[in-house]
């Protein structure tokens, strides 16, 4: 171990920097992690709300009390309990006034605190607040010694260390915070459903998370929306603490005469601002990815009236608002991240019924120190109300003594045997209050009290008495925010989200237009508008060529064929534009090292094409058994190390047209290859030297066709193909005269 350094005689004392950060850092983090970002689990707070609720308090600010300006408040929370800053003290105290952001708001604010758009409070100076209900449930019993407090920062004052929290406030409204190395994200929910689940828990120690969630099916946000999640992810959610909802904008379809609609959304997703999802989707509209949409109005007044009209009466409403849902804020991820501190100490990730246990064990430690507060407030009040009993009989000579002794409380001991306690509050009493004694109203006042102070010690020493006592407090919050309450009813409904797996969505949010794509010897591609015909005028980058052209549209799928048997399949409106030589299509799939383009086509669902190797073998395979969903491509067609694929063309037809290296042209019936998916196939044509050159699939009615190197198309009849016509593996023979020297079919 190192010697420490004694600092130098000019006060400069030399560190370790690493210890130095270690400690500061670990200070900081402490310092945030306890003091700043994560709430109590028993009252839901975090300090600086619950500064603001205690300031409020002692400014005498209950519901039905005048407003005071919210830079008095700000001014008195940083002067006492929380100097940070009063921008830090004001936003906090406007977002416990935002009906969008509270489910149950816990300041009641006059002016301008914000709104959904995403616009800003006024300045403190010029908006006024005042708690509302449910802060004063939280607040309820904080000055009968039911919690702990703690000095202040300068220890002028002292602060609660944590609310007695009536109210069950870190689930009902939620949390959201940043720490370091940790964050919680708790979305808010519904008040009598979490009391339902907590008097549940009460009479059922041993229930789960899994158990609670039949009584807090899932959170209630203060904009509504519709939760679409299955019960079971849900479940798993509030069994670990982790997880997240997945919260869609209530819509309906509303008729706008002639046969025309628009479709109304009336809640959005918790914490979107609306102005910044309405500015997105026209965003979307003006760069045409929402091909189905024609135009976005916002007609909100003090409900939220988002109207989307559609490019057609046609456009079907529900694939319409899948799209939007799939590329806007219509449809949020809302995080459930239930990191807080355990016991106002420990950070911990609870699940909902280790939450839930957290509150109600709180509100049983409320209730005791409530009661033996009580309970001492009675007994000093017996021990007066003995002492009036007792001097009651004789007040003149109370009187008198009060008047000549020099040291009355001493001599009002002696005479009547009373304790130091009776003899002040005696001393105390007015003259008028003590001529005024009445020995029935004592007496009555004394069984009264003695009767409560019985009930009071029954109380604490029963622990089944004190659940039971907890679980009325709970019934009392239940009814007065419960369903049939304009507060309580709950806002986010559940809904499963429509089963539309036979609709292909990529293709839906591509406006539909012709192309025509166009692939180069070296594997460039590129798609022009339209379906143009005469390709001559096309250029081409360097000594390369066209390879193949195909007309398409923007909403189909391009498969392309590798020399390594893979499929690749690219998205026509990706592609690049016809005004430039196009991009490498190695660009926009995975091909293997050594690998070439063979050829591309447009993707049709459900039909055939017969794949060939250079080796002769090949099969026939759907082209929906072709589609690639990643960059990697599909394995379909097996071939060895020294062959290569070298034909994909559209299987229609009756028989098989395939023409080798070494010039010889067999036809046999289609119906001798199997169907495969993926795999090696059967041998097509035998070869005694070379392999494939091409292949191709025709009806032996209309005879086979090819094109020669001039461009004229030659026909041969079917009684004229006799001679070549045969069994699949055979060798052929040479082909009819007039076929290219290319030994392709063109």
């Amino acid at each position: 171990m190192n010697k420490p350094i004694d600092p130098p005689d000019d006060g400069v004392e030399v560190v370790n920097l690493r210890e130095a950060l270690e400690e500061r850092y670990l200070s900081y983090a402490l310092s945030t992690i306890m003091h700043r970002a994560l709430p109590d689990a028993r009252d839901g707070l975090k300090p600086v709300h619950r500064r603001i609720l205690h300031g409020m308090n002692l400014l005498r600010l209950g519901p039905n009390t005048p407003f005071r300006k919210s830079a008095k408040i700000v001014g008195d929370v940083m002067g006492s309990f929380h100097p940070h800053g009063n921008m830090a003290i004001y936003d906090a105290l406007v977002r416990l006034a935002q009906d969008f952001s509270s489910r149950y708001p816990l300041v009641d604010g006059q002016g301008n605190f914000g709104n959904i758009d995403g616009d800003n409070a006024a300045a403190d100076r010029y908006t006024e607040a005042r708690l509302t209900d449910v802060a004063r449930r939280l607040l309820e019993g904080i000055d009968e010694d039911a919690v702990d407090f703690r000095p202040n920062y300068d220890g002028t004052t002292e602060e609660p260390v944590v609310l007695p929290a009536a109210f069950p406030h870190l689930l009902a409204n939620g949390a959201q915070g940043i720490a370091v190395g940790m964050a919680t994200s708790i979305p808010p929910h519904n008040a009598a459903e979490l009391c339902d689940a907590a008097l549940y828990l009460i009479s059922h120690p041993k229930a789960t998370s899994t158990d609670l969630v039949n009584f807090v099916p899932g959170p209630d946000f203060p904009t509504g929306g519709i939760v679409v999640d299955k019960r079971d992810a849900i479940e798993e959610a509030y069994r670990t603490g982790r997880g997240s909802f997945r919260v869609r904008a209530r819509w309906t379809k509303e008729d706008t005469g002639r046969g025309t609609w628009a479709a109304v959304v009336t809640e959005i997703p918790y914490g979107i601002p609306k102005a910044r999802l309405i500015e997105k989707i026209a965003e979307l509209v003006n760069e045409r990815k929402l091909p189905l949409l024609a135009d976005v109005r916002d007609e909100s007044a003090e409900d939220i009236r988002i109207v989307l009209e559609p490019r057609a009466r046609t456009v079907d409403p529900t694939v319409l608002m899948e799209s939007l849902f799939r590329l806007t804020e219509l449809e949020a991820r809302i995080p459930l991240n239930v990191n807080v501190l355990s016991g106002g100490k420990v950070p911990k990730v609870l699940g909902l019924a280790e939450c839930l246990r957290e509150w109600i064990d709180h509100r049983r430690e409320v209730l005791i120190r409530r009661s033996k507060h009580r309970l001492a407030a009675i007994d000093r009040r017996l021990e007066i109300l003995r002492g009036l009993l007792i001097i009651y009989l004789d007040l003149d000579r109370v009187i008198k003594i009060i008047r000549e002794e020099d040291e009355p409380k001493t001599e009002l001991m002696r005479v009547f045997s009373l304790t130091e306690v009776q003899a002040n509050a005696i001393l105390d009493t007015r003259l008028r209050a003590l001529r005024k004694l009445e020995e029935e109203g004592l007496r009555t006042e004394l069984d009264q009290l003695t009767g409560e102070k019985g009930e009071i010690e029954e109380l604490l020493g029963s622990e089944a008495k004190q659940w039971k006592t907890v679980a009325w407090e709970i019934r009392g919050i239940r009814k007065a925010y419960g369903p049939e309450t304009p507060l309580g009813k709950r806002r986010t409904t559940f809904a499963d989200a429509p089963d539309l797996g036979d609709i292909d969505f990529a293709e839906a949010m591509v406006e539909r237009e012709p192309v025509t794509v166009i692939v180069s010897e070296k594997g460039w591609i590129r798609a022009m508008k339209g379906h143009v015909a005469d390709l001559s005028t096309v250029q081409f980058k360097g000594d390369d060529r066209l390879k193949t052209s195909f007309f398409a549209e923007t909403t189909s799928k391009i498969l392309v064929m590798a020399t390594n048997g893979k499929f690749y399949t690219l998205e026509a409106s990706k592609l690049p534009g016809g005004r430039g030589f196009g991009d490498p299509i190695r660009l926009m799939a995975d091909l293997d090292d050594g690998t070439d383009v063979v050829t591309a086509f447009a993707y049709r669902p459900g039909s055939k094409l017969l794949l060939v190797a250079s080796d002769g073998r090949g099969f026939v395979a759907s082209a929906d058994d072709l589609v690639a969903n990643t960059r990697k491509g599909r394995n379909v067609l097996g071939v060895d190390a020294a062959e290569r694929a070298v034909v994909a063309t559209e299987a229609a037809g009756d028989h098989v047209a395939i023409v080798g290296a070494n010039r010889k042209l067999l036809v046999f019936p289609i119906s001798q290859l199997p169907e495969m998916s993926r795999g090696k196939g059967v041998r097509l044509q035998r070869y005694k030297d070379g392999g494939v050159s091409d292949a191709k699939v025709f009806s032996l009615e209309k005879g086979l066709t090819w094109k020669d190197t001039s461009g004229r198309t030659w026909t041969v009849p079917a009684a004229e193909l006799r001679d070549w016509i045969g069994n699949r593996a055979e060798a052929g023979r040479l082909p009819p005269k007039g076929f290219p020297k290319t030994n392709t079919f063109g």
